[in-house]
Order: C-alpha cells, then sequence, then structure tokens
C-alpha cells in the first residue's frame, strides 16, 4: 500500500522523521556531556535541540497519521503501526514534559532525573524505530503498491531456513 502523503512520488513521513530523531538523540548526549562537566552551553543547545525535535515530531506524526488511517483493519500491519505509533506519542510526550520542567527554570540544563527520562524516551524510541522499519521494510507500507500487510516479523527465520534438517 503506497502512502497517501507524497511529494515528488516520496512518501513524506519518513522524510519527515529523521530531524525530530537526530535532534532529541543529540539533545540526550549533550545533557549527559553537561552533567558530566561539559562545556556549559550544551545544556541550553540540548534544550533547543528537544524544543526543535518536538516541533518536528509533532509534523512527523501527523504525517504518519495519513499513512496509518489507510492500513486496513484487521492486519497485521495495522496493529505494528498502532503500536509504532503509541510508542511515538510516549515519547513526544516524556521530551515534552522534560521540555516543560525545562521551560522556566534558572537554567535549561538537565539534572539527574531529567536525563533518566530522556534516556528511557531514547529506548522507547530505539523500539518505535525498529517497528518503523518493520512497517516499511518488511510489510512494505508507504512504499508498495502490492505490499503485503501480514508478512511475518522479521524476527522469525523465513520458511527455507526453518525447514533446513527437517527430513521427510
Amino acid at each position: 500500500m503506497e502512502s497517501r502523503l507524497k511529494v515528488l512520488g516520496h512518501p513524506v513521513h519518513p522524510m519527515l522523521i529523521t530531524f525530530p530523531v537526530g535532534l532529541l538523540v543529540t539533545a540526550v548526549i549533550f545533557d549527559v556531556v553537561d552533567a558530566l562537566g561539559g562545556p556549559k552551553f550544551l545544556g541550553e543547545v540540548a534544550y533547543w535541540n528537544i524544543t526543535v525535535g518536538l516541533i518536528g515530531g509533532l509534523l512527523a506524526a501527523a504525517a504518519g497519521a495519513f499513512d496509518l488511517l489507510a492500513i486496513p483493519t484487521g492486519t497485521r500491519a495495522k496493529r505494528v503501526g498502532l503500536a509504532h505509533a503509541a510508542a511515538n506519542v510516549a515519547v513526544i510526550l516524556l521530551f515534552a514534559a522534560v521540555w516543560a520542567v525545562r521551560l522556566n527554570a534558572d537554567s535549561r540544563t538537565a539534572g539527574g532525573a531529567l536525563i533518566a527520562i530522556e534516556v528511557v524516551a531514547l529506548a522507547i524510541l530505539g523500539g518505535s524505530a525498529w517497528l518503523g522499519g518493520e512497517l516499511v521494510d518488511r510489510l512494505g507500507v508507504g512504499v508498495d503498491r502490492e505490499a503485503h500487510l501480514d508478512a511475518p516479523s522479521s524476527l522469525r527465520p523465513p520458511a527455507a531456513t526453518q525447514r533446513i534438517g527437517d527430513v521427510r
């Protein structure tokens, strides 16, 4: 199934995810370096990375919603898509909470608790990225008109591999 939202023939959602993911990962790295005694400006830069990452994440979510709504119900692709979307909402909410705490603080640097929340959010983001890859690479969502929306998980070995040694 091809994406409903395209620019010059390419699906928009995969194009939009790169900046928020990169900005949020970089923000956490900067916060960790800042907390370990790095240059003090890194905490401020991390805050602004989160700000822009949240805006980009909301734009990517809007584009992803177009594709999600087009996936037929009852398919593995729909289940994976819903899990992917839920994980991304959790990531946005966690980073939004970190951003809100830092918004009016005397210093926009993160302490240990905020960094811990950021690390949890990144772990969820990693799982969500895998789900997104599963949607595109395994299930063909957004890129293949003849997508197999019920293909098995890429974590399962192919059927041919399962039969090796199976002598009948």
